[in-house]
């Protein structure tokens, strides 16, 4: 980050003050007009609700160009990162800056490996929980138990310490998440296996039973680690905009995580891809798609097209290009090629791509519109689909938590707000009101 000698004036128009704010520029991307001293020069503050306009911190790990359809990791881009890596492999780079050599891959992936069992008495906590709780109900409970079990990583001032809880948040997610699954159907949860790869490991705990063996599919566990990789991380997004927040109070790690998958579970943030497969029911059969097409172009009709569009990309998502050809060798793989879903989609995607109202409103297909089909074709139960998301997402919510922990300038969160309220008030005692 730098200043460049860049200024902007602003002008306070109830007093006439003057002021020049420094502009700072990243290595891409807009340059910031940085107001950190606006309130102490000029006693007011800026208003962004939604933080439309707003950067919060500045990062070294995501960069998007929703315009033109860009998302990297560490400067690598998603696409090529989905071909050719793995997922821990990706969790590595998000961690640490850069891509591992063989011997600090191996090392690395022999760590999370390690730390994927839990502590046995998390068990018995499971079952304090319906059996009908949502998944992310006891994911999100049991995540910031982690933090009542491995005192020894709790000391965020402890640059091993930090390690070590990275390590065990990124292992443990997805025998946790296993875990509320089986949970939820009546299934003892199946322990995962150190031979076993990350992506294998985890669809072997929600798929295997004691009875008998289950041998993971390659394909599909390679189109689950894709959709890690292409989930992992995606800037100052809401979660992790909440985990930061968390984290400037200096909570301990763990419920910092929590507090992100609590914010994930929004419809409107981690749950667009159920939508989706709710979507794509609804309308039943290609032939009805005119009808819904004709629906969703009335603004009276509450009727919304859900997996296009997005806040940040005015183009083509990058990731759901990777999950379309994704999406087919899962459906072939698993003999559904002729899925009515995929058809429906399909056609869906083929009409918003040239049909003028969706063009002008640069309303593409986004990670989401695949996503749910392949769940749904691996077995998926809806209820787990955010559970996923915040499987894939914690890495990235760790990556961005040791970064804000790491920064210097790092202070609590505290936002501003534009009081709208009732003016100073004569308190009555109660005995004298009307």
């Amino acid at each position: 980050m730098s200043k460049k000698n860049k200024t902007a004036k602003l002008t306070i128009g109830t007093t006439g003050q003057e002021l020049e704010l420094p502009i700072l520029s990243g290595t891409q991307g807009p340059d910031a007009i940085d107001v950190t001293s606006l309130y102490k020069e000029a006693g007011v503050f800026t208003y962004d609700p939604g933080f439309m306009s707003t950067a919060s911190c500045d990062s070294g790990i995501t960069y998007i160009d929703g315009d033109k359809g860009i998302l990297r990791y560490r400067g690598y881009d998603i696409a090529e990162l989905a071909k050719g890596s793995t997922f821990v492999e990706v969790c590595y780079l998000l961690l640490n800056g850069k891509l591992p050599n063989k011997k600090e891959f191996n090392e690395f992936n022999r760590t999370i490996t390690e730390h994927t069992l839990v502590h046995e008495q998390i068990h018995f906590m499971y079952r304090g929980f319906p059996r009908r709780a949502h998944p992310m109900a006891i994911l999100s409970g049991a995540f910031a138990s982690l933090s009542a079990f491995y005192h020894d990583s709790l000391d965020i001032n402890d640059p091993a310490q930090r390690d070590l809880s990275a390590f065990r948040m990124i292992a443990k997610v997805p025998t946790l998440a296993a875990m509320a699954y089986k949970y939820s159907i009546g299934q003892p949860a199946v322990y995962p296996r150190n031979d076993l790869s990350f992506s294998e490991n985890f669809l072997h705990m929600m798929f295997a039973v004691p009875a008998e063996e289950y041998k993971v599919d390659p394909v599909l566990a390679k189109a689950m680690d894709q959709i890690f990789i292409l989930h992992a991380d995606h800037e100052q997004n809401a979660s992790t905009s909440t985990v930061r927040l968390a984290g400037s109070s200096q909570a301990n790690p763990f419920t910092c995580i929590s507090a992100g998958i609590a914010s994930l579970w929004g419809p409107a943030h981690g749950g667009a891809n159920e939508a989706v497969i709710n979507m794509l029911e609804e309308i039943g059969d290609v032939k009805n798609i005119p009808e819904f097409i004709k629906r969703a172009q009335d603004k009276n009709d509450p009727f919304r097209l859900m997996g296009f569009g997005h806040r940040v990309y005015k183009n083509y998502d990058p990731r759901a290009a990777v999950l379309k050809d994704t999406c087919s060798k899962v459906l072939k793989a698993l003999g559904q090629i002729n899925d009515p879903l995929l058809k429906i989609a399909k056609e869906l995607e083929k009409i918003a791509l040239n049909d003028d109202y969706f063009v002008k409103r640069k309303l593409y297909p986004n990670v989401d519109f695949y996503s749910g089909i392949i769940y749904k074709a691996m077995g998926i139960p809806t209820s787990m689909y955010t559970p996923l998301f915040a499987l894939a997402r914690t890495v990235g919510w760790v990556a961005q938590w040791r970064e804000m922990m790491e920064d210097p300038a790092q202070r609590i969160g505290r936002p501003r707000q534009l009081y709208v309220g009732e003016k100073p008030r004569k308190y009555t005692p109660l005995s004298k009101r009307k």
